[in-house]
């Protein structure tokens, strides 16, 4: 099969996608040649059209060969095997990262200009491409998705070498192609127009992606008191600027600011998934990084419950002073070390908090001040993580306040079993729900 260009190759792979249709759909392009592929998916299946903007990380004396890829929101994808094999030292390759990562944040202001990025938080993430040669870039854009809280992951290109799936079947949860010839040199081979797409087309198609995305009569009057935001923010923390990312959806009920456990950030691929499932419950939510990079270097931060209390406190008075926010009551959402901060900051004299959810956390983190706390709180744990289960049940003995136990059955530490994670992320909405919804009973 060879392909006109990647107009055509886009509607023949559009023709395949169907069974998507009505799905929540958000078709990512990968620039630049992804890109005018995506813009006939998008056209077809009725779906809002985005970039997944990754760059490649070249051998320094063959560039075109792939040693791995960068992408948005820091998702890194390395082959160790051609690292090695190249030779390529740390220096090198750091080298290359930093002047790639220049280049990544350059053509992701270049592609969107003031268009925010779509979230993904919940919905079906669709990555086209105009073709899989190595796969490294296309890895670390489902890397990418998935760190934005993707639900579910389809990677779809026109064309792809025969062993593709062996390679990406770990990053996708669906992998399309329309064509895996046995034969397979290069993409542009099986195109008869392969002329390299520029980005003017790219910023073009991107705006006629989002001016055929919705239609009219499907847009929501929004809440003028609290409009809908989704975006990258800086959280003002004393005199500390903490990287975030704010999500209101239209009529909220309520906000949750998250606190992630040690060694994770706000991209938390377990945290994403829990706000996806909050926000289609009209929540809103703040997930930001309790640490500077510098301050993560010192390990002894990462494990300082009164630093990352009084960062989240700092962080909740930043959030009541956003338009999207205004009036709304705050829950605490924490995991694991984050739940003993969240716990701590809860019970600051004043802290008006409506609401605290743990998953898998550590409230003995805390102890000192759990009999202060007067928010409702609700402890979640897994039912194989024996010694974390017992240290919640000694928790819940000394809470004063509202508070309950969820144990899941069969889960460990982090939620990997099958539907787990998801039994947790129900039980923490439906106690936000709860307790932040507008008429309900304040803490006191």
């Amino acid at each position: 099969m060879q392909f006109a260009n990647r107009v055509d190759a886009g509607r023949r792979l559009a023709a395949r996608l169907q069974h998507l249709k009505g799905e929540p759909v958000v078709v990512l392009g990968l620039p630049r040649g992804g890109v005018p592929v995506a813009l006939e998916v998008a056209r077809a299946l009725g779906a809002p059209l985005d970039v997944i903007v990754v760059r490649k990380l070249g051998v320094p004396f063959q560039p075109e060969l792939a040693m791995g890829a960068i992408g948005e929101g820091g998702a890194r994808v390395i082959n160790t095997e051609i690292v090695r094999l190249a030779q390529v030292t740390p220096q090198e390759l750091a080298d290359e990262e930093e002047r790639e990562r220049i280049e990544l944040e350059r053509l992701a202001v270049r592609f969107r200009g003031s268009r925010p990025r779509l979230s993904l938080a919940g919905r079906t993430a669709l990555i086209v491409d105009d073709g899989i040669a190595t796969g490294s870039t296309a890895r670390a854009a489902c890397h990418v998705a998935r760190a934005q809280g993707a639900a579910r992951i389809v990677l779809a290109v026109p064309v792809a070498p025969q062993d593709w799936t062996d390679q990406l079947s770990a990053d996708a949860d669906e992998l399309i192609s329309l064509e895996t010839p046995r034969s397979f040199h290069a993409v542009g081979e099986f195109y008869a127009d392969f002329s390299a797409t520029t980005d003017d087309e790219v910023v073009e198609c991107l705006e006629r992606g989002a001016a055929a995305a919705t239609p009219p009569s499907t847009k929501r009057v929004p809440d003028d008191d609290h409009p809908p935001y989704d975006g990258e923010v800086v959280v003002t923390a004393g005199s500390i600027q903490l990287a975030g990312h704010l999500t209101v959806p239209e009529r909220p009920i309520g906000i949750v600011a998250f606190a992630h456990g040690s060694g994770s950030s706000r991209n938390s691929p377990r945290n994403q998934f829990v706000a996806s499932i909050l926000n289609r419950a009209a929540l809103g939510t703040l997930m930001f990084d309790l640490l500077t990079d510098a301050e993560e270097d010192d390990r002894s931060n990462v494990f300082d419950i009164e630093l990352l209390a009084r960062r989240l406190s700092e962080a909740t008075r930043w959030l009541r002073a956003q338009p999207a926010a205004v009036r709304l009551r705050i829950g605490y959402f924490g995991a694991s070390t984050g739940a003993g901060a969240a716990l701590w900051a809860a019970a600051e004299p004043g802290a008006d908090i409506a609401a605290v959810v743990s998953r898998g956390g550590r409230p003995d983190l805390a102890a000192e001040r759990l009999t202060a706390v007067t928010a409702p709180t609700l402890l979640i744990v897994g039912g194989a993580d024996h010694q974390v289960l017992q240290l919640n049940r000694g928790a819940l003995a000394r809470l004063r306040c509202e508070a309950d136990l969820v144990v899941i059955p069969g889960a460990t530490h982090l939620f990997e079993e099958p539907g787990t994670l998801a039994a947790a992320a129900d039980a923490a909405r439906d106690w936000f729900v709860t307790h932040l919804a507008p008429g309900t009973r304040p803490a006191v």
